[in-house]
């Protein structure tokens, strides 16, 4: 059976991961209006594949409430697609740190941002080297 949750070891709440997805080393990928940066996390902190996290700008959205309201669509979005991601990766591959940022300049609808998070984790999954095998 798929799990759709989002659980406590799927979020990325190191801030040292989170420093290292800007210190360099890390690929992106975008779709608007989100972008994605991501690189492999140095020590596995979970049995997930995937740690994850989202951020909105201050800059942008001033109030306290559409930040968190984008964010809510964000990971719910995120949610939905993850059991497809899961599925392709490789399951004894490194877990990756993923850092998803929103660069809209107004409050997406639920419609809008599900359809940019599958077009960016398809876009992720052809990013990725094709599994090597051994033998």
């Amino acid at each position: 059976m798929t799990t759709f949750g989002f659980q406590r070891g799927e979020r990325l709440k190191s801030r040292k991961e989170i420093e290292r997805l800007f210190a360099g080393g890390s690929q992106s990928v975008a779709q608007y209006p989100l972008r994605l940066v991501w690189r492999p996390v140095e020590e596995r902190r979970s049995e997930f594949p995937v740690q994850m996290t989202v951020t909105v700008p201050k800059k942008r959205f001033k109030h306290a409430v559409s930040r968190n309201r984008i964010k809510r669509l964000l990971r719910e979005a995120y949610r939905l697609h993850k059991p497809r991601l899961y599925a392709s990766l490789p399951p004894d591959g490194e877990q990756l740190a993923w850092m998803i940022m929103f660069v809209g300049k107004d409050i997406p609808e639920f419609k809008e941002t599900d359809k940019a998070m599958r077009k960016l984790v398809d876009k992720f999954l052809r990013q990725l080297p094709p599994p090597t095998t051994n033998g």
